[in-house]
């Protein structure tokens, strides 16, 4: 299929072009995907159990924290099952209604990952600055409240951004990715509007600049309380909030490599890198990242894991 079209009633499909020609190389890529799809799913589910079967777990930070590991899962599952499919295809064709489908999920997943680890910070603001009301603010009712409004939040950040996207007429179909990247998806409308820019916007400010603010805000506040504070208090502080802070410097790091055009910015980098990689690079590295960093970096958790996998009680 070319990649523009006279008539955009012909587009059912978009072909995902950055697979190019593999060759044998498939079987090697195909088993790496899959192993790191099936350890990500693994690993996220291990601390979902392990903090739903352990009762001294079922604190607001812990039932966090396994939310944050279901959107890991839905983010992955977004993505993984995608590529793994593609690997043995000869077009890459991948028909709208399922590109829209991949592309809502994982623009949803965005914003649900920070509002989450916001939700977090807010867990973390309470405990260390406000204890004595913790669990009269923290309630369970509210917790699963504020899980609610993450994903209600996230769900419509994305209507709100990239709604206009189901309504356009398409002049081209090939995507110069491996998955439904909502940018590219634009630029083969006929023709581009202003919404591309004023949905890029929107989905930074919704996604990306609001929760990210709540975060900032909540641990300014922790380090003003921190520096006031014993040593004892200064260290468990540190132990509850560095899983937290890194998953939140990881993401910030993989929005910019989401949002900017490293091709301006570095010249001597592979095609493969700069199209495939840095864009997903929130995608690889962050659904891992969470179950580690909280798995074995708390206490509590990683105590619980041990009794969960080698029936130590």
């Amino acid at each position: 299929m070319s990649e523009k079209m006279g008539n955009s009633s012909e587009i059912v499909s978009f072909v995902l072009s950055a697979y190019g020609n593999i060759g044998e190389l498939k079987y090697l890529y195909f088993i790496i995907i899959l192993v790191w799809y099936l350890s990500i799913c693994v690993a996220n589910t291990v601390l979902i159990v392990v903090i739903r079967v352990d009762r001294r777990l079922h604190e607001p930070m812990y039932i966090l924290l396994s939310n944050l590991c279901v959107n890991e899962i839905n983010a992955s599952t977004s993505l993984y099952p995608l590529l793994l499919s593609q690997m043995f295809s000869d077009s890459h064709e991948v028909t709208v209604p399922w590109c829209f489908l991949q592309m809502c999920c994982l623009y949803t997943s965005a914003p649900a990952e920070l509002c989450s680890l916001a939700a977090m910070a807010y867990d973390r603001y309470i405990s260390i600055c406000h204890p004595l009301r913790y669990n009269v603010i923290m309630k369970t009712e509210r917790v699963f409240m504020m899980i609610l409004l993450v994903w209600v939040y996230s769900f419509l950040s994305f209507i709100f951004s990239f709604s206009f996207i189901f309504s356009l007429k398409f002049c081209g179909n090939i995507i110069h990715s491996v998955y439904c990247d909502h940018q590219l998806i634009i630029r083969l409308s006929c023709p581009v509007s202003i919404q591309s820019f004023i949905s890029d916007i929107s989905f930074a400010i919704l996604s990306v600049f609001i929760p990210f603010s709540l975060i900032l805000v909540s641990y300014m506040k922790i380090l003003g309380v921190c520096r006031k504070t014993s040593k004892e208090n200064k260290q468990k502080a540190v132990t509850t909030c560095t899983p937290q802070i890194i998953s939140v410097s990881n993401l910030f790091f993989g929005c910019i490599c989401y949002f900017i055009d490293f091709r301006f910015v570095v010249s001597k980098l592979p095609d493969e890198v700069l199209n495939i990689i840095l864009p997903m690079y929130m995608l690889i590295c962050q659904p891992m990242l969470t179950p580690f960093m909280y798995g074995f970096n708390l206490p509590k958790i990683r105590q619980s894991c041990k009794r969960f996998l080698f029936k130590r009680k």
